[in-house]
């Protein structure tokens, strides 16, 4: 069941949105060659309660820490480790609050120094296509349009959607109706309305669609380990047209 949300509430999930965007904005601040993955989420946990809120990932279904970094091919939910990044990596970092009971959630995708032609493209596609759906998130439009446009802007380039893991519905809880695939067919599933919050997040490998999870049965990876970006804003449809949340 898809909850809509009162302006208020929207509001209330903007204010959780605001302190993810910032804190997202110091920590790509700080990646570069020789840090540690855990170092960046340790930051993030200890900005997080300053701001009197909550990691929303950290303990959810289990997951341990408070930030997901995934590197290179890693498609989503890399562990924090002692793993240090070097030139060329490409880092996705993903992040929830929870905030006065409403949560928030977006992710980036950034290179540490100089990175590759191809691994540039890739970014620049995965983000582009990201507002390419957000495009598409109006009033009387259907969610399936949301995906189509995702789908269209990386195949276009020769880059492929993964399937297996999707959009989402936000509010009080993390994880709502509807799920928002990257792909399908335009015109299908249910029409977009006034108080639908949305966290919508591209995820687009470099090569084939096709992914596998590792043993730490968190870590998603590329089964042909080509690169992977990923990129997320948690959007509201309002009478004032569709809203980014997720931005300072």
């Amino acid at each position: 069941m898809i909850i809509y949300k009162s302006p208020e509430e929207i509001e209330n999930i903007r204010r959780s949105n605001r302190i993810v965007a910032e804190i997202l904005k110091k920590i790509t601040g700080k990646i570069r060659p020789g840090v540690k993955t855990i170092e960046l989420d340790a930051m993030a946990e200890g900005w997080v309660l300053k701001k009197d809120a909550k990691p929303a990932f950290k303990g959810y279904r289990g997951f341990p820490n408070t930030l997901c970094i995934s590197i290179n091919e890693e498609v989503v939910h890399g562990i924090p480790s002692e793993r240090k990044l070097k030139v060329g990596d490409i880092v996705s970092i993903d992040m929830g609050v929870l905030f006065e009971g409403y949560y928030g959630d977006a992710a980036v995708t950034v290179g540490v120094g100089n990175i590759s032609e191809k691994a540039q493209k890739l970014l620049d596609v995965t983000e582009k296509a990201l507002y390419f759906g957000i495009e598409k998130a109006e009033e009387g439009n259907y969610l399936s349009d949301i995906s189509h446009a995702i789908q269209v802007a990386a195949e276009k380039n020769f880059f492929s959607v993964v399937k297996e893991f999707v959009g989402h519905g936000i509010g009080t809880k993390l994880h709502e109706e509807p799920q928002i695939p990257n792909f399908g067919l335009p015109g299908r599933g249910p029409k977009l309305k006034k108080g639908m919050v949305m966290a919508i997040e591209p995820m687009i490998n470099a090569g084939g669609s096709s992914v596998r999870i590792l043993d730490d049965e968190w870590t998603v990876v590329t089964s042909d380990r080509s690169l992977s970006a990923h990129f997320e804003h948690t959007i509201a449809i309002t009478e004032n047209g569709c809203e980014i949340l997720s931005r300072i």
